[in-house]
């Protein structure tokens, strides 16, 4: 029976596999973190020495309070500055005290501590690095998300993370990455619990605007309950705190937000990579499938490069395998449903 079940299953996914791809984005044009028409000429310039382009790219998002954008091309550069930081020490050479040139650079410093085996010792020798950065930030959260990223690295008491928290607030009460920074550090990998981390995200996702990212919040808390073992990438179950029920609502609250956005936006794209990436652990392939439609060509390293993988190779085969299991599943005489179009509105 078990066998003949096996058969069966390899002549549905036979007929319906090429009609599920149908919409989506063929592997060739997929493209990983790729950036948007902003942030790509920096980096153009930023590979021929030239700090200008960044430079005047984040002052701009500086002062237009363009927070969440100017979250992104900060980690973006400092990514980039990792590998290639000649641009960078001319940009520091040249405006010593520029803001921004200080943001990415402490943006790099903190990577590469947390890349150290003495990682909290490291991590707290910056201290004088950051602390200046907050102290003039002004209305900007980036620079106190950097510092919960930091606090929770050091092994900062509770106390302490609360004091950043309500300063990151008092900046910007909807921004995500100060939301993501305090969830990591409530789950249960750090000084919380899964429960811990579901009730802030959930209670976040409630607060915030229609179209806000934190909207999708829960999804990360799922993420977090799902996450591969640190010690080999190895999957594993939901833990005993985080049933799958409340997954699965945390993963509709992510199919909602998604909804709003148009597909293939590279706005929400880290977001619906994550919300994929769930809904196959859900083993929700219709779901997952349409998603993945969504995405279009924007995968992104996270979560993809978890537990020391490809990430664009590891995107395509869960995507293939996501086809292959809805194609399975099919009745043989039966349709399976169309991914969702390339059309919707566009919001923030």
């Amino acid at each position: 029976m078990s066998f003949l079940r096996a058969l069966v299953g390899t002549v549905r996914s036979a007929r319906h596999a090429p009609r599920l791809a149908a919409g989506l984005t063929p592997d060739d044009d997929v493209l990983l973190d790729a950036p948007d028409g902003r942030l790509s000429p920096a980096l153009v310039a930023a590979a021929l020495g030239d700090p200008e382009p960044a430079a005047k790219l984040l002052a701009t998002t500086r002062d237009a309070g363009e927070w969440e954008d100017r979250d992104r091309y900060v980690g973006r550069l400092a990514t980039f500055a990792y590998s290639r930081g000649e641009w960078l020490d001319r940009w520091l050479e040249a405006a010593p005290g520029d803001p921004d040139a200080l943001l990415v650079a402490a943006q790099l410093a903190v990577r590469r501590a947390w890349e150290s085996p003495a990682r909290a010792e490291r991590l707290r020798e910056l201290d004088p690095l950051l602390r200046p950065l907050t102290e003039d930030a002004g209305p900007d959260p980036v620079p106190w998300r950097l510092a919960l990223d930091h606090a929770r690295g050091a092994h900062a008491g509770h106390a302490v993370f609360e004091g950043l928290w309500e300063q990151a607030l008092l900046r910007s009460p909807h921004h995500y990455g100060c939301h993501v920074a305090a969830l990591k550090y409530l789950s249960a990998q750090w000084y919380g619990s899964q429960r811990a981390a579901f009730d802030f995200a959930e209670q976040a996702a409630d607060d915030a605007a229609a179209g806000s990212l934190v909207r999708a919040l829960p999804v990360r808390a799922a993420y977090e309950a799902l996450r591969p073992l640190p010690d080999a990438g190895r999957e594993r179950p939901a833990g005993p705190a985080a049933d799958g029920g409340r997954i699965d609502r945390a993963a509709d609250r992510g199919l909602a937000l998604s909804a709003v956005f148009a597909a293939g936006d590279p706005w929400p794209a880290e977001v619906r990579n994550l919300l994929a990436y769930v809904l196959v652990r859900r083993e929700r392939w219709e779901a997952a499938l349409a998603e993945f439609g969504r995405v279009g060509p924007h995968a992104t390293s996270f979560p993809w490069a978890v537990g020391g993988h490809d990430p664009l190779r590891r995107f395509l085969a869960t995507r293939d395998r996501t086809r292959a299991e809805l194609a399975r599943r099919t009745p043989l005489w039966g349709r399976p449903r169309a991914i969702p179009g390339r059309s919707g509105p566009r919001g923030h």
